[in-house]
């Protein structure tokens, strides 16, 4: 059994996979298995991890549901249930980690807490720009390299140079409320699986968020390590992102911390 699992939903995007695997390969905690949370893709994303287990040896678990819509919570859900570690680091097919992007979540795991962790968005053509060599070289997360290629300055540049006791500093004093970010998350297995994981009902936007409340509402408390843990995160089109499922998601999240509940109906379990 690894010392993590880290979960990535992914939907018919293999150009941003590999890249995302990519990061996984040069990983510097190396104890980790990778549940890949499959929505529905075509074969070509089956062809791309055949060749990378292959090819780095990665540890790749392909949890694979058929198209049926945006069904990422069901997916995750699934993917939960198929970890075989005791820790889960959760992130998207579309963020890069940085080389001790795992090593800072194992080194900050804590019983009692949820880690949230934060991302950095880059525009669309730099995310095309990005290479293996430039993955594996890490000159991708590099304020320089950036730079030179096009990103405008920005406070939060500091995400890429803060190190150490900065970023430290950084976690305690941002006003950016620790939340269950999907894209960088990371907390027990047995916690999650207590509140019956994802609520399925909820479509695109904020499903991670109402996990984390409910994480919250169970007792588990949240540590900042936004500035700690990166990933970048690749620039692309929201297509399920629509008035309708941001209403509907908003609705089952105010339930959620106005009733104070732990438990969903509707997740891994059904009532």
């Amino acid at each position: 059994m690894s010392e993590i699992s880290v979960i990535i939903s992914t939907y018919n995007a293999e150009a941003w996979l590999e890249k995302v695997l990519w990061g996984y390969s040069c990983q510097t905690f190396k104890d980790f298995e990778i549940v890949l949370a499959d929505d529905g893709s075509g074969p070509k994303t089956k062809d791309l991890i055949d060749d990378f287990v292959k090819n780095t040896g990665l540890k790749i678990n392909h949890v694979w549901q058929e198209d049926d819509g945006f069904q990422k919570s069901r997916i995750l859900n699934k993917a939960i249930v198929a970890c075989s570690s005791d820790y889960i680091v959760m992130s998207d097919g579309d963020c890069i980690p940085r080389a001790d992007f795992l090593e800072i979540h194992q080194n900050n795991k804590e019983k009692g807490y949820f880690l949230s962790g934060g991302y950095f968005m880059l525009p669309m053509d730099i995310s095309q720009k990005i290479d293996k060599n430039d993955i594996i070289s890490g000159n991708c997360f590099s304020l320089k390299w950036l730079k030179s290629n096009g990103l405008e300055g920005s406070f939060k540049n500091n995400k890429l140079t803060a190190k150490g006791t900065i970023s430290k500093l950084l976690n305690r004093l941002t006003p950016t409320n620790p939340s269950w970010n999907g894209h960088n998350a990371s907390g027990w297995k047995q916690d999650i699986v207590a509140i019956n994981g994802f609520d399925e009902r909820m479509q695109y936007g904020g499903q991670d968020r109402e996990l984390g409340e409910r994480l919250t509402n169970y007792g588990i408390k949240s540590k900042q390590i936004r500035y700690s843990a990166i990933c970048i995160h690749l620039d692309h089109k929201r297509g399920y992102k629509t008035p309708e499922s941001i209403a509907k998601n908003q609705a089952i999240r105010k339930h959620t911390r106005t009733s104070k509940t732990p438990w969903t109906a509707f997740g891994i379990k059904k009532d």
